[in-house]
C-alpha cells in the first residue's frame, strides 16, 4: 500500500529544535495489514490511543465510522503523561483507569488497562521495549495472534482501516461502505493535495504554533494556519458543499476534523491560535457540526481528555472551565446555527 502521507522533514532537527521549533519525529513501525505476516482477519488486531492525542483521533475516527468498533479492539491512556517523579520518567503515556483527573475530580471511564499484549503493562513504552525498540508514542496497531507490533503512522493505519474494512469485520454493510480514500486517481489526488496542505498547515501547524519557543516561527505558523483555515472556507463557500471534495466525506475530511474539533475550546488558548474561533467561518462551523453528526463521530474522542491533556501539562495544570458562549463544548457542535459572520476574519 502506498504511503501518501506527509512526513516532517528531520534535516538538521536538533538544531531547529534548538533554537526553538517544534520538530516532530518519524514513526518506525511500518508493516501493513495484507502484508503475508499480517493477514486481513476479525478479532486480531488491536489499537492503543489516547483521546485528547489528536493523530489517535484520526485512527478512533476511522474504526468508528468504518464499523470497526466489534473486530477492532481498543485500550485508551490516561491523557495526561506521566511526571518527573515517575520510575521511567516523565512524558510516558500510561495505562491509569483508576486515575483521578483534576478536571471532573473522578476518574475518566474511557480510560482502560492495557489488554492488548495478555501482559497488562503499565506503560505504551513497555510494548515497545518487548520488541527492543525504545519509541513510545501512539497511535499503535498490534497484532494479538503473533504479539508484534505492526504501525504507529496514524496516516497509514487510517489508510489500511479503510483498505481492508470488510476483510477485518466491519458492522457496515458492504452497500454502505464508503470508501475514505476512493480507487478512482482524480479522487485521490484531490484528496492527497488536501491532506499536505492540511497536515503542513494545521494538523502539525498548530503544534508548530503551540510548542515553538520563537517568535518568528510562531508568527509564520500562526499565519498559515489562518490563511488555510481561510482557503477551505472558500472552498466549502463556493458551491455550499458539504464536505471538502464535495457531497462524500472522505480521508481529507476525516484528517481535518480532530484539529477543528479542538480550536474553539483547546487551541485557540493552548496553542495560541486566537486569531478566531471555527465559529466565524460559517461554512467551517457548519461542517464541523455536519461531521461530529455523523454516526460514531462524536463517540472518537473526549473533550473532557483534551482539557485535561492538553492544559494539565501547562505550567502550573490549571485547566481553563469554558467556554460557556454561544453555548458548551461539545454541545455546541450540535447546533450549526450559531456560526457567526464572517465580516471581521481576515483573508
Amino acid at each position: 500500500m502506498t504511503d501518501h502521507s506527509k512526513q516532517e522533514d528531520q534535516s538538521n532537527a536538533e538544531t531547529r529544535r534548538a533554537r526553538g521549533e517544534f520538530v516532530r519525529g518519524v514513526s518506525g513501525f511500518r508493516h501493513t495489514i495484507g502484508d503475508p505476516d499480517f493477514p486481513a482477519e476479525p478479532n486480531r488486531y488491536h489499537l492503543f490511543a489516547a483521546l485528547n492525542c489528536p493523530w489517535c483521533h484520526r485512527v478512533t475516527l476511522a474504526r468508528n465510522l468504518l464499523g470497526l468498533q466489534d473486530s477492532v479492539s481498543m485500550d485508551v491512556a490516561f491523557p495526561n503523561r506521566t511526571g518527573e517523579d515517575h520510575p521511567d520518567g516523565p512524558n510516558q503515556w500510561q495505562f491509569t483507569p483508576e486515575q483521578v483527573a483534576s478536571l471532573t475530580g473522578n476518574p475518566l471511564p474511557e480510560c482502560t488497562a492495557e489488554t492488548g499484549t495478555g501482559q497488562g503493562f503499565n506503560l505504551v513504552r513497555e510494548i515497545y521495549r518487548a520488541e527492543g525498540a525504545d519509541e513510545r508514542s501512539v497511535p499503535l496497531l498490534y497484532d494479538k495472534k503473533t504479539n508484534r507490533i505492526v504501525n504507529n503512522e496514524s496516516a497509514e493505519i487510517i489508510r489500511m482501516l479503510d483498505h481492508h474494512a470488510t476483510a477485518l469485520g466491519s458492522s457496515r454493510s458492504v452497500s454502505r461502505q464508503q470508501k475514505l480514500y476512493p480507487n478512482e486517481p482524480a479522487a485521490q489526488s484531490e484528496i492527497d493535495e488536501l491532506n499536505e496542505l492540511i497536515y503542513v498547515n494545521i494538523n502539525n501547524g498548530a503544534y508548530k504554533a503551540g510548542f515553538s519557543s520563537d517568535q518568528a516561527i510562531y508568527a509564520k505558523a500562526f499565519n498559515k494556519y489562518f490563511e488555510t483555515l481561510a482557503q477551505l472556507e472558500a472552498r466549502l463557500a463556493s458551491d455550499e458543499r458539504l464536505f471538502l471534495t464535495g457531497n462524500t466525506f472522505t480521508e481529507a475530511d476525516l484528517r481535518l476534523f480532530p484539529t477543528l474539533y479542538r480550536h474553539d475550546p483547546v487551541y485557540y488558548l493552548r496553542m495560541k491560535l486566537n486569531g478566531a474561533k471555527i465559529l466565524d467561518y460559517p461554512h467551517l462551523w457548519r461542517w464541523l457540526c455536519r461531521v461530529h453528526s455523523l454516526p460514531g463521530v462524536a463517540q472518537s474522542s473526549s473533550l473532557d481528555h483534551c482539557r485535561q491533556g492538553y492544559f494539565g501539562r501547562s505550567w502550573n495544570g490549571v485547566i481553563p472551565l469554558g467556554p460557556f458562549a454561544p453555548m458548551p463544548y461539545p454541545e455546541a457542535y450540535g447546533h450549526p446555527e450559531l456560526a457567526r459572520s464572517t465580516g471581521h476574519v481576515r483573508n
